[in-house]
């Protein structure tokens, strides 16, 4: 597994807890940006900009304020899909779909000191991804997803507590995640949650976030 020291990328060993997806297709009453600013300051520390329809020029207009504002707030900022935008904006990473650009080839774009995930849907993916050496894994959809109509089989806390096992990587379980059931997650072995739907949708950004984060903060003992 990758480390990627906290000098050379600071706060990139922060891979746990609540991990926000900031989506404007999900996100259309309120601008990205004051959500942003409303979790970081309730506690939020990972954000990954995602927009897949957008053209390279109106994302990047869209993520560079974005960043900006992560590195005034010192939280981590991550790109989803695509390393050039990720390097254009001085991104702390990119994010990988399985269709995306391959981890080898990714890691020779973005460079030694940059963070990639990579998001994985069963045992097989997990299994190859690991030896990809990412920094961290997406796992889902664990519950039905909110934000998303075309997703992969839902696989439910059994297949979250069975490819536990497979990897040592840190693990951000997606897909349906809600405050009422985030600890069953972290308990069955989840090193964090990334959510779209339960904080961009939320009519109170800043107490979504706030709830989020201490409920993870004291999760229980791993189930068996």
């Amino acid at each position: 597994m990758i480390q990627v020291s906290p000098e050379k990328n600071p706060g990139a060993s922060v891979l746990a807890g609540l991990y926000i997806i900031l989506d404007p297709s999900v996100c259309t009453d309120r601008p990205l940006v004051d959500v942003l600013k409303l979790s970081a300051t309730a506690g939020a520390k990972i954000f990954q900009y995602r927009n897949k329809t957008a053209s390279m020029n109106a994302a990047y207009t869209e993520a560079l304020p974005l960043r900006k504002v992560s590195q005034e707030l010192g939280v981590l900022f991550i790109v989803n899909d695509r390393c050039d935008l990720a390097l254009a904006v001085d991104a702390d990473g990119v994010h990988l779909g399985q269709g995306d650009l391959p981890i080898h080839l990714a890691r020779k774009v973005m460079g030694p000191d940059k963070l990639i995930g990579i998001s994985t849907h069963n045992r097989e993916q997990v299994i190859a991804a690991t030896a990809g050496q990412p920094d961290y894994l997406g796992f889902g959809p664990i519950f039905t997803p909110g934000s998303k109509l075309d997703h992969d089989p839902v696989v439910g806390i059994v297949g979250l507590k069975a490819i536990r096992q497979l990897t040592p990587l840190p693990i951000f379980a997606i897909g349906g995640i809600t405050l009422n059931n985030a600890e069953d997650v972290i308990r069955a072995g989840a090193n964090g949650v990334a959510v779209i739907s339960a904080v961009l949708k939320a009519s109170d950004v800043a107490q979504a976030v706030n709830d989020f984060v201490l409920r993870l903060s004291t999760p229980g003992a791993p189930t068996s």
